[in-house]
């Protein structure tokens, strides 16, 4: 895999995940490392107008 500038490190492909009915985006390692999130961990997606957020899960 190629290492990407830096000005384009925010540039992701929108990937089909086996069976076509889930799609996944890669999220760069500094953004995990920055927001400390962890393998297999709880998260919660909306869909905000035109955005997706996605963010800690919280218990309620």
């Amino acid at each position: 895999m190629t290492t990407r500038k830096t000005e384009e490190n925010h540039i992701r492909n929108l990937t089909r995940i086996s069976g076509g009915t889930s799609y996944g985006v890669t999220i760069p390692i500094s953004y995990i490392r920055k927001l400390k999130w962890r393998a297999k961990q709880k998260l919660e997606v909306r869909l905000l107008q035109d955005r997706i957020i996605i963010r800690d899960w919280k218990s309620e």
